[in-house]
């Protein structure tokens, strides 16, 4: 399947130059609102923010860095995040975006592997986590007296010092390198160039099936932090369609955020559809809450209908009750013009789409990577099919490989992994990038069927690596091995297999009494050891990825029950359809589940 290119970029269009045209043509036009601590909003004008921009690269530029310096950004979403990175872009610099739940090793990996001088960051703990990763790491705040001190700095460059550092930056030079899991473990820098990010969105603009929710006056709501691809993403095409962004650093307010900011558009990770949806079922009681389901049936039934035929006099009946009871509630807590939401990360579950497209919401759930410069394509505002990722965007292409394997190309693909020629080679066959994900196309539509990489896809959309945790834990001395799960989830978990050859000596060396394996699987002495691996294997990811919950298994893993192949590798799905009971235990908990005692 492919769309075509619908635009034609001057070369010279870069990010820096986008910004600077968008505010030379409408300097007091509102780039975005921020939050007072009232809780008030208050504009920004493009005008401001471009000076605000230009005065934080200068200072910058009088710090030391050069025409293609990689400079950190760790932080959560917020209009100083947005001044950086465009700061860095006008001096000639790369960005380069931080988790700000990152461990020590992550962001001493990505220091090492991009070269980083300078980091700008959020909080003190993280400063002072990063100033102790290299002597030679220059840390600046990333708050508003953090950037005020960089721009004065910079009070002796001239602007004429200023544009020649973007003076010959084309779209096909590197604007970004964003970092993302790998299969051994390390994360991968995407190198994303100026053009990946400015001509996809000038097609995502023109499309027909993707571009009308930027089409007139329209406020996106940014929520997802902005070291993800997909928040980048949003932030450039809300600068490119005249979008006025809300920046919401806090997720706890996302809910008084929606209702006083009343966003057009969001793009979201689908576990936040799920938890309005949740909370709101949660929040009725007796009669309100046979009320509620059934008004959320209806509006499904609405949703259902629009993929099979249109809907019947008794439907349109019911959906006036259910609209008059429940749904325009639900829309006003919504801000109550949400017209649409950007879905991607993490699969969609077609029961909540249908849900939101009925409630008036047209929900369009997108398939992309940090390689595609996120969505790659989608389901379009018209005419979709709930539970596929839709087709291509203008400007992209898609194929499967003779195993399924998706296959990408178009204006959007990355420039290749930074310092990484082999692993870049690894994924390129032809000029198609080779996703790892599996899929099928079913009359014009893509739907995701598995993966072929072992990483795992919370339901929050963020990825996780577990072999990085698996392999700390199976180095402890009574575990055989682990399975860590966590696919579709919101949050991640494992289940432990206990060594009977070598549990026997290691109990004894904790003057614990011999004990069957099962035996074992429930006492609270070992489960506390056993949490110790668990707090140590922790230690190597960020907080989001770390496990929450574990269960002790009663029995090995077995070969004889494909559990294990012939090298002892462990067969991942036997093991979670044969332990499938232990795992539902851990997410059925009423409180949600949450971090063990033995392993936060």
């Amino acid at each position: 399947m492919s769309s075509p290119s619908l635009v034609t970029v001057d070369d010279s269009l870069n990010l820096t130059a986008l910004l600077r045209d968008r505010a030379a043509a409408n300097p007091s036009a509102p780039f975005a609102e921020i939050k007072d601590e009232a809780g008030a909003w208050s504009p920004v004008s493009l005008g401001g923010f471009e000076s605000r921009v230009r005065a934080v690269a200068k200072g910058l530029i009088a710090q030391g860095v050069a025409a293609g310096d990689r400079v950190g950004i760790m932080g959560d979403t917020s209009l100083e995040w947005s001044v950086m990175d465009f700061a860095v872009l006008a001096a000639g610099g790369v960005s380069v975006p931080i988790y700000p739940s990152s461990s020590p090793k992550q962001c001493s990996w990505i220091v090492e592997d991009a070269g980083l001088a300078i980091i700008a960051a959020q909080t003190e703990e993280q400063r002072a986590m990063l100033a102790g990763l290299e002597a030679s790491l220059a840390v600046i705040a990333l708050t508003p007296e953090g950037l005020d001190e960089v721009a004065a700095a910079g009070s002796g460059v001239t602007d004429e010092d200023l544009d020649a550092r973007t003076a010959d930056v084309v779209l096909d030079d590197l604007a970004s390198i964003i970092y993302t899991s790998g299969t051994t473990g390390r994360p991968k820098g995407a190198m994303l160039t100026h053009g990946n990010l400015v001509v996809h969105c000038a097609n995502i603009e023109r499309d027909p099936g993707f571009g009308a929710f930027v089409q007139g006056e329209t406020r996106v709501l940014l929520f997802l932090p902005l070291a993800h691809v997909f928040a980048r993403l949003a932030m450039v095409l809300a600068l490119s369609s005249g979008a006025v962004i809300g920046y919401t650093p806090n997720h706890k307010t996302l809910a008084a955020d929606l209702a006083s900011f009343r966003p057009t558009w969001i793009p979201l990770v689908p576990r936040v559809l799920e938890t309005i949806y949740n909370r709101a079922d949660a929040a009725q009681t007796g009669i309100k809450k046979k009320i509620f389901r059934w008004s959320a049936w209806v509006a499904r039934k609405v949703s259902q209908a629009e993929e099979t035929g249109g809907h019947g006099i008794v439907l349109k009946l019911q959906y006036a009750i259910a609209n008059a009871l429940v749904l325009k509630k639900i829309r006003h807590l919504l801000g109550g013009q949400l017209g649409y939401v950007l879905a991607g990360g993490a699969k969609l579950t077609p029961q909540i789409g249908h849900f939101f497209r009925g409630l008036g919401v047209t929900v369009m759930q997108g398939y992309g990577l940090t390689e595609t410069t996120a969505a790659h394509m989608g389901t379009p505002s018209k005419g979709q099919n709930m539970g596929t990722v839709g087709h291509p965007i203008a400007g992209g292409e898609v194929a499967l490989a003779e195993d399924g394997e998706i296959l990408t190309r178009g204006v959007n693909l990355f420039a290749g992994y930074w310092n990484a020629p082999e692993a870049t080679a690894a994924v390129m066959r032809d000029g198609w990038f080779a996703t790892g994900d599996l899929g099928e196309i079913v009359d014009g539509s893509l739907t995701i069927t598995g993966r072929k990489k072992e990483i795992l896809v919370l339901s929050s959309g963020k990825n996780i690596q577990p072999a990085v945790l698996e392999d700390s834990i199976r180095s402890h001395p009574a575990i055989q091995d682990s399975v860590v799960v966590g696919d579709g989830r919101h949050f991640v978990s494992a289940v432990v297999a206990l060594d009977p050859v070598l549990l026997p000596a290691w109990l004894k060396s904790h003057e614990l009494p011999d004990m069957t394996l099962e035996e074992a699987s429930v006492h609270e002495r070992v489960r506390e050891l056993v949490g110790r691996a668990i707090a140590a294997a922790n230690e190597h990811v960020s907080r989001a990825e770390a496990i929450r919950e574990f269960r002790i298994l009663p029995r090995e893993f077995s070969e004889a029950r494909e559990e294990l192949t012939a090298s002892l590798k462990v067969r991942r799905a036997q093991v979670m359809e044969h332990f499938s009971d232990v795992i539902e235990s851990i997410y059925s908990r009423k409180d949600g589940g949450g971090p063990s005692a033995s392993a936060a």
